[in-house]
């Protein structure tokens, strides 16, 4: 296994792995993908197996706004190189490789980059069922979120250094 970041040559198969990983309406399309790989493709965390097939990723955008917006997963632009706050679009692990640690894995490789990088924390949001999950990795449930993506209801997590 290795962890990597992401290249704009990742685009087709990181889209078909959001398209298998979240419905329709919560998915990112290969456009908001493309642009994120060409504004941050250091800020994309990519689990390959052994032979380069990629099984887990977790994107996200850096700005020095406190709270993850909706605007934020269409809007590249945003991007905040020196922000505080490392945001998380997305936690993507491959339903026949779920239930190995790889998702666990990839997201403490992603704390472990914004702390070196002097960030205050990382945000994400989550449903209900998944806050369990970052609460086991030190993040803290903030409440239900603004967020109206996809049509869901949304927890804020924080991770505070």
């Amino acid at each position: 296994m290795n962890i990597r970041n992401g290249r704009i040559s990742d685009v087709d198969e990181l889209t078909a792995i959001e398209a298998e990983c979240f419905p329709a309406a919560e998915a990112a399309e290969r456009k908001s993908f493309e642009d994120r790989l060409k504004h941050y493709a250091d800020h994309f965390w990519i689990l390959e197996d052994d032979n380069g097939k990629i099984i887990s990723f977790v994107n996200g955008m850096v700005t020095d706004e406190e709270h993850l917006t909706d605007k934020m997963y269409e809007n590249a632009s945003m991007h905040n190189e020196n922000g505080a706050w490392q945001m998380i679009f997305g936690v993507n692990t491959l339903p026949k490789y779920r239930k190995n640690g790889y998702a666990e894995a990839v997201l403490r490789n992603v704390i472990s980059d914004a702390k070196e990088q002097s960030r205050k924390g990382l945000v994400l949001t989550c449903k209900e069922k998944l806050i369990h999950f970052y609460g086991k990795l030190g993040f803290v449930d903030e409440g239900v979120s603004d967020s109206e993506h996809g049509g869901v209801v949304w927890h804020e997590m924080r991770l505070t250094f």
